[in-house]
C-alpha cells in the first residue's frame, strides 16, 4: 500500500510527513513538494520523493503513479488560483489510478449561510473530489490555535486590547500539530471501513469565546490582553495598519505575523461570530488514540506554538 504526502515542504506537511514515519515503514511513503530542498532530508531516509507544482499539471502523473490514498493539503491561496490548483491535484491522481484522498477542509464548510470566503475553495474541492468518483476523508479542521497565540502576542507588544471581530462566537481552538498528525493518521488508516466516504472534524478540546482565549493566554504567560470587539471594516482597517493584503494576490511581508490575507481572517471572524463555527466532536481523537493539545498547555508553551512563516509557490 503506498500512501502519498503532498505539501511536505509546508508547515502542517511538515508535521505530518515526520508523523507518517512513525506510522509507517519508509518503503509504503511517497512525499511530494514544491521545494527541492525540504525534500533531501527524506530522501536521505529512503523515502520515495518528488517535486510538484499544482499550480502546473505537468509531471503531476507521473509523480502520484503508484500511490493508493494521497493527501492533499489545502493550498495556502484563496479563490480561483487555490481551486485551480486542488483540480490539478485531483486530476492528476485520478489519472494515476490513485483510489483515496485526504483533504484538510474546513469546519462546516458545506454549509451555504457560512461567510467564510475560505470555504467556498474547501466545499468546491470537497465537490470535486466526490464528482470524480473518488473515495476520500474530508478532515475538516477547526481554526488553528497558533495562529490566534500569535496574534495574542502581537497584541501584547502593542500593550492594547486583543481587537476582531468574532465577538462571543465559539471554536474549538486546535493546534496546528494536531491537524497534522490527524492528516498523518487520515492516511495510515485510509482503507479501514470506518473511514470509507468519511467526513471528520477535526476540533480542539473544548469550544471557547475569544475572551476565554485571552484569559487562559493571560493565566499562562503573566500578561494583561482584555478582548474588544470591532466591526468587520474596523477589523479590515487594522490589518490593513498592518501591512496584510486584502486577498492572497497581494504581497506578504516577510516574518509576518499575520500571514494569510484580511478577506479570509475577517469573514472568517465574522463566522465565528455567527455561530457558523461552533462544531465540536471527538472525532480525532477516535482517529489517533490521542486527545487534542489544549489551549493552556499550548500558551504554557508558547514558543513552540506560533503560527511561523507562509509557505506558497505562486507560480
Amino acid at each position: 500500500m503506498k500512501l502519498l504526502l503532498t505539501g511536505v515542504d509546508g508547515n502542517l506537511g511538515g508535521y505530518a510527513a515526520d508523523i507518517l514515519l512513525t506510522l509507517e515503514p519508509k518503503e509504503n511513503l511517497v512525499y511530494c513538494g514544491y521545494n527541492p530542498e525540504s525534500l533531501v532530508k527524506y530522501a536521505d531516509q529512503g523515502v520515495e520523493t518528488h517535486v510538484t507544482n499544482f499550480n502546473n499539471p505537468e509531471g503531476l502523473i507521473e509523480a502520484f503513479k503508484g500511490a493508493d490514498a494521497l493527501a492533499l493539503i489545502s493550498m495556502p491561496f484563496v479563490g480561483a488560483k487555490r481551486q485551480n490548483a486542488h483540480k490539478n491535484c485531483v486530476d492528476a491522481a485520478k489519472a494515476a489510478g490513485v483510489k483515496k484522498i485526504v483533504y484538510t477542509s474546513l469546519v462546516n464548510a458545506d454549509d451555504e449561510t457560512n461567510p467564510s470566503v475560505e470555504k467556498k475553495d474547501h466545499i468546491y474541492t470537497e465537490r470535486y473530489i466526490a464528482d470524480q468518483g473518488l473515495d476520500y476523508i474530508f478532515l475538516r479542521n477547526s481554526q488553528y490555535a497558533e495562529a490566534m497565540i500569535t496574534n495574542y502576542f502581537t497584541y501584547v507588544k502593542m500593550g492594547g486590547p486583543l481587537m476582531n471581530s468574532q465577538g462571543d462566537g465559539l471554536m474549538a481552538y486546535i493546534s496546528r500539530k494536531d491537524c497534522a498528525k490527524a492528516v498523518a493518521y487520515a492516511l495510515h488508516r485510509a482503507f479501514e471501513p470506518q473511514y470509507d466516504h468519511a467526513v471528520l472534524n477535526i476540533n480542539g478540546p473544548q469550544l471557547m469565546t475569544i475572551s476565554k482565549f485571552c484569559q487562559i493566554g493571560n493565566e499562562e504567560t503573566g500578561n494583561n490582553v482584555s478582548y474588544k470587539f470591532v466591526t468587520d471594516e474596523e477589523n479590515y482597517q487594522i490589518f490593513d495598519a498592518m501591512g496584510v493584503p486584502r486577498t492572497t494576490d497581494g504581497v506578504f511581508k516577510e516574518g509576518s505575523e499575520a500571514p494569510f490575507s484580511s478577506d479570509g481572517m475577517v469573514t472568517f471572524a465574522q463566522a465565528i461570530r455567527e455561530g457558523k463555527m461552533d462544531i465540536w466532536t471527538r472525532d480525532f481523537e477516535r482517529l489517533t488514540g490521542d486527545k487534542p493539545i489544549t489551549v493552556r498547555e499550548m500558551f504554557a508553551n508558547n514558543a513552540e506554538y506560533q503560527i511561523g512563516d507562509r509557505h506558497s509557490k505562486d507560480d
